[in-house]
């Protein structure tokens, strides 16, 4: 599996346990597993694959330690995006953008194998995947301010 279905698997993990309570959200990430795949039909009328979870044992370990590792920092991570996020206070964002937000800035202060350019440039394209048509112009700005 690439790093980057990694890291979508990431951010749908992050968004899905934002959800729940903190209580919950161990039980949460094992469920993400057990979702059977999905498809969708793009506006051009082609079929997607719009889940899929086929991954080996380490993959999914790495999935569960990372998005616990975000999770347990989200206090800190929301504190830095609060910090540059010039009247776009955390608590205001969509979650969309908040999940990418804070896993980018996880891998951008905590993961020291992925360079800070990379980290933005994927949030950049997650967000034009899964965020509004505004997202990736919102989601470059706040992170390159973190830099």
């Amino acid at each position: 599996m690439t790093r980057r279905e990694l890291r979508e698997h990431c951010f749908k993990m992050l968004f899905g346990t934002d959800f729940y309570p903190r209580e919950e959200a161990e039980n949460q990430l094992e469920q993400y597993f057990l979702v059977p795949e999905a498809e969708d039909t793009t506006p051009e009328g082609a079929e997607i694959i719009v889940h899929q979870v086929d991954m080996d044992e380490e993959s999914s370990r790495y999935l569960k330690e990372r998005v616990n590792a975000v999770i347990n920092l989200i206090p800190e991570l929301d504190e830095r995006i609060n910090q540059v996020a010039e009247g776009w206070k955390t608590r205001r964002m969509g979650r969309v953008e908040l999940s990418i937000l804070r896993l980018a800035v996880y891998e951008m202060k905590y993961d020291p194998d992925i360079p800070e350019k990379v980290a933005i440039n994927e949030a950049v394209e997650l967000a034009k995947r899964f965020g509004g048509k505004d997202a990736p112009a919102f989601i470059n700005g706040i992170l390159a301010k973190l830099v």
